[in-house]
């Protein structure tokens, strides 16, 4: 028994030496592949052109999310949205104009570029906007398109606000009365909110924001901007973190974490937006961080393409989150990932995701500046 208590002794005493003499393992540093950053060029943008072009008149299918209050609103969508009826639903005809907009102020050689703004002036009408402005203040429709639609017409009229241009001068005339009830909207809704949506789809209360404030700073209007920034230190400003292993769910095409990091990058100083991020979402800073694309197994499914646009959205709040921050330069190189894994196929015969990713790719792009 002595014997076998002396071996077992020897053994520990040797292992513990061995323990001693063994020197600690490095962190071993992630090769992490570089790849091609996506350029919008003029060739992209004739291609991208296309998608608006095929839908902002196509009235059907289409997806009106209505709410009757009596045989009387039973109308095409032509005679409820005179403006914004094509492309499936209203928030994505909203970003099919907003498309050719982005794309004609950035590319003036575009082909067809008569063609393109006749297309937008025959939509975008005095008479038409004033339509779409009944329908917003119809009983039943306080909540229409909130706050996902609010935010994309709040982009367009930033972006025809942004574009030094005779045709975008009338056309921002014809949308302002809409521009200014959804200004109108969004003030009042604010401070209703006591929680925000972390959601990954339309009623993302972070994505809806990051819009609205970019068109405030925009046109400078000074209380939008207060409203925002009140109501978003409210939500998020405590906020640490975030579960980003839990993205994407099934059919996301927002990213809860990355929107409400974009939204703060915009709204903080950058040594406060450092402080917050860290908190927020600490794994960003490490240069081996890593993000897998969301796979989209059927692009002929409405909700699983989805993830084509989590692709597109997650690139551009990657790139926002890097902007001005040397230390976070290694985002866009995920970003780019991201974007290429998606655009090659938005090209397709498939509606479902042909009536709307245009705009997404578009924008993702653009962050790429």
């Amino acid at each position: 028994m002595k014997n076998i208590l002396v071996i077992v002794l020897a053994v520990f005493l040797f292992n513990c030496e061995s323990a001693k003499k063994e020197k600690p393992k490095a962190n071993k540093k992630v090769i992490v592949e570089k790849v091609k950053a996506p350029v919008l060029n003029l060739e992209q943008a004739k291609k991208l052109a296309q998608l608006p072009l095929h839908c902002i008149n196509t009235e059907y299918p289409n997806r009106l999310s209505q709410t009757l209050s009596g045989d009387q609103d039973l109308k095409s969508p032509t005679q409820l949205h005179p403006a914004f009826y094509g492309c499936f639903d209203w928030h994505s005809s909203v970003h099919g104009h907003w498309s050719l907009v982005s794309l004609l102020k950035s590319f003036p050689n575009l082909e067809n570029v008569e063609t393109l703004k006749q297309r937008l002036l025959i939509n975008i009408t005095k008479d038409n906007i004033a339509a779409e402005v009944a329908y917003f203040k119809g009983k039943h429709n306080k909540s229409f398109e909130r706050t996902y639609g609010w935010a994309w017409l709040l982009k367009l009229a930033e972006e025809l606000h942004t574009w030094d241009d005779d045709t975008a001068r009338v056309l921002e005339a014809h949308l302002e009365p809409l521009t200014a009830l959804i200004v109108e909207k969004y003030m009042a809704f604010l401070p209703k909110l006591n929680y925000p949506q972390r959601v990954g789809t339309h009623t993302n209360t972070a994505f809806g924001l990051s819009f609205a404030y970019d068109y405030a700073v925009a046109v400078s209007n000074e209380a939008l901007q207060t409203a925002i920034k009140k109501r978003a230190n409210f939500f998020y400003l405590k906020d640490e973190n975030c579960p980003m292993s839990w993205e994407p769910s099934g059919s996301d095409f927002l990213s809860p974490c990355l929107e409400e990091a974009a939204l703060m990058k915009r709204l903080l100083p950058n040594d406060e937006f450092k402080s917050w991020l860290e908190t927020f979402l600490p794994n960003l800073k490490n240069e081996n961080f890593t993000l897998d694309v969301g796979v989209v197994s059927d692009r002929t499914d409405g909700h699983l393409v989805h993830l084509d646009g989590v692709n597109f959205s997650r690139a551009w709040s990657l790139n926002k989150i890097a902007e001005g921050l040397p230390e976070y330069s290694h985002l866009n190189n995920i970003a780019n990932k991201h974007i290429n894994y998606s655009l090659p196929s938005i090209f397709g015969d498939y509606y479902m995701g042909g009536h709307w990713l245009g705009s997404f790719a578009i924008y993702a792009l653009n962050s790429t500046k």
